[in-house]
Order: structure tokens, then sequence, then C-alpha cells
């Protein structure tokens, strides 16, 4: 039977329809993110702490993360490793490089929500790649530069000396107040089995992000993309400051990406208005690790977050004047792995797991 179609509600009705299922799509990521950690924490932590080299180090940091679904958690064991003394501060800086693209594999996942509809799929997937291919290029361009001659460790070490004694303040993301408690629920619910709630995340991933689509879909009209185009990424300053401001917010940057690439989708976005946001959705991204090492008043933290800001401005300063480089990558390379759909599962299965997994074994002999 076919399903009614979305434009016969009430625009009122369509409207409360999106932001329930917005809701439910991010607290699905929230679910899938608590899966992966309550899989995978012992093993990225194992991972993380015998870490061999910086190179060895990216792909530790790309493995863990993308196990993790999560670079904050990520960030978070590779601190406290420092801090007792089991982890050095040039492999860890190059985990946290790893981390900025493990956790672009979030917004892969969410565009193949969009496989079984070509065109969307055609566009969903670059503007998800965009993200990482920014990433990619920023670790390698700054990671060999680092080795050498150690900027990020300068700079933090540097940084450092100022904020040494300084107090710091926690933020409650709004994001966090708002899905963690039903996130806690569910996971009760479902007796704090990991397997059940991916289950359940995907499940709930997959009917959410259809309703996002559908309704967005159905409400976009000239006025919607005129607001998109001109007020929210009608120019790159803009888009940069609207993705560091959300992620600063939400501390997310996971959610912040996922959030466009249904728009994207949708035919809202373009993969061009999408790159300034999700660089400043990068950088936005580094405030969370701040305040909390601010907090706790641990030289190697605050470095360590320090580290993470720089590389993440450094990687803006880059690749900004040469926006078209990623774009193009992401453009070409998307839009050929979306019009063979194969090829996109395979790219996210290797760049994510297979090559970091083989490097990182192979660092170990």
């Amino acid at each position: 039977m076919k399903s009614p179609d979305p434009k016969t509600l009430p625009r009122t009705v369509r409207v409360a329809i999106l932001v329930v299922a917005l809701y439910l799509f991010l607290l699905s990521i929230s679910l899938l993110g608590d899966a992966f950690k309550g899989l995978g924490t012992g093993f990225a932590h194992t991972l993380i702490s015998l870490t061999a080299n910086p190179i060895a180090g990216v792909f530790v940091g790309i493995l863990a993360t993308s196990i993790l679904q999560s670079s904050s958690c990520t960030t978070s064991l590779v601190v406290g490793l420092v801090a007792s003394g089991t982890l050095a501060m040039p492999n860890a800086i190059s985990i946290i490089m790893g981390a900025n693209i493990g956790t672009t594999v979030t917004g892969l996942l969410v565009s193949f929500m969009h496989v079984t509809r070509r065109q969307e799929f055609e566009r969903a997937f670059p503007a998800a790649v965009v993200h990482d291919s920014f990433n990619l290029l920023t670790v390698l361009v700054l990671l060999p530069v680092e080795i050498m001659f150690h900027p990020l460790a300068r700079i933090s070490a540097g940084l450092t000396g100022l904020f040494a004694g300084a107090g710091g303040f926690t933020f409650a993301s709004p994001l966090k107040l708002a899905t963690t408690p039903v996130a806690a629920l569910v996971d009760s619910l479902v007796g704090n089995q990991p397997v059940v709630l991916l289950v359940l995340a995907i499940i709930l991933l997959f009917v959410s992000l259809k309703f996002v689509v559908d309704m967005m879909r159905s409400l976009v009209s000239r006025r919607m993309s005129l607001v998109v185009d001109k007020y929210l990424f009608g120019s790159a300053i803009r888009a940069f400051l609207l993705g560091l401001v959300f992620t600063a917010i939400v501390q997310s940057s996971s959610a912040t990406i996922s959030i466009v690439v249904p728009m994207a989708g949708a035919g809202l976005l373009t993969v061009r208005q999408i790159f300034p946001y999700a660089v400043g959705a990068n950088i936005g991204t580094t405030v969370t690790a701040i305040l909390a090492a601010l907090v706790t008043g641990t030289p190697a933290g605050i470095q360590l977050a320090l580290a993470h800001l720089s590389f993440n401005v450094l990687g803006a300063a880059v690749w900004s004047p040469f926006r078209i480089v990623p774009i193009w990558f992401a453009e070409w390379w998307g839009g050929f792995c979306a019009r063979h759909r194969v090829w996109a599962l395979v790219y996210v299965i290797v760049l994510f797991f297979v090559i970091p997994l083989t490097v990182t074994i192979l660092s170990r002999r």
C-alpha cells in the first residue's frame, strides 16, 4: 500500500512531525554512540595505550573514534593516558588528528539512509564526504610537519603556560540535556545490552531520518530555500560561524554534520555551502575538551585540548584559501561512490576500519 503524501497534511502538522523526527534522529545518534561505547571502550583503550609511533597514532585515532562514534570519548581516553604517563604527547597529538577523521563516519552513515533514492544519495553522500576530505587533507599536510618540526606541540605548550592555573567553567550541552535522560531510560529498558541498543538505535535512525527527509521535502518551498541560502548559508563566513557556534553549543560535531546531510539530500544545500560549515564545526567541537581540561587543571589535558584546537585552526588556515581541493574531491569521489553505491560502502569500511586496523596490527610487529 502506498504511503500517503505528506503534502496533504496541514503545514503545522508537518512542522511538528519534523521537530519530533529531528529529536528522535538526534536521540538515535546518542544511542548509537552509547551502544558503540558499550561494545568498544575497553578495546579502544587498549589500542590507544599501545600506540607505537605518531603515524600509527593517526590510524589508531581513526579506528578508536569509528568504534566509539565519539571524538570526545577518544580525547578523554587520550588525556587520561597522557596524564598518567602511559602515552607520549607526540603520539597523543597524532591520535587526536586521527580522531578528527574518525568522527566523520557518522555523517557518512547518515547519508546511507538516502541510498534507496538515487538522486538524494548523489547529493547527500558528497555532502558527508566533504567533512572527511577536509580532515584527511589536513592530516596529510600537518602530520609530516608535526613529526619534523612539532608546531602543534610547541604552540599548545606555549598556550598551556598562559592557561596554567586558570579556572574553567562547565557548560551543559542542550543536546545532551535533551537526549541523555531518554537515552539512559532506553538503555535501562533494554537491560544495558549494547548489541540490543545498537540494533534499536539503527532502526530509530532509519525511521526518524525517513520522516525528517519526507517532511523536509514536503516543506521545501522557494521561501524556505531563500532563508537557508540567504540567511544561514549565504556566505562562507556565515556558514563557518554557524558551524562553529552550533557545534560549540551542542558539543557534538557528529550531530552538527548529520543534521545538514539530510538537507543536502533534500536539495537545500550544496557541498560548497557545507564545506565552511564543516570547518567551523571542527573548531567548535574543541570547545568541549578545552572547557573540560581547564576545569581539571591537568597540564597534559590542557595542552592536548589546545593542540586539538591548533590543529583545526591551522587546517582551516591552510585549506580555506584552497577550498576548491577538498570540495573537488568530495564532489568527484562522493559523486562516483553515489553513482556506484557499492563503492560508497567499500569506502567507509576500508577507510575507517580495514586500513586503520591493518596498520595498527603491523605497527605492533
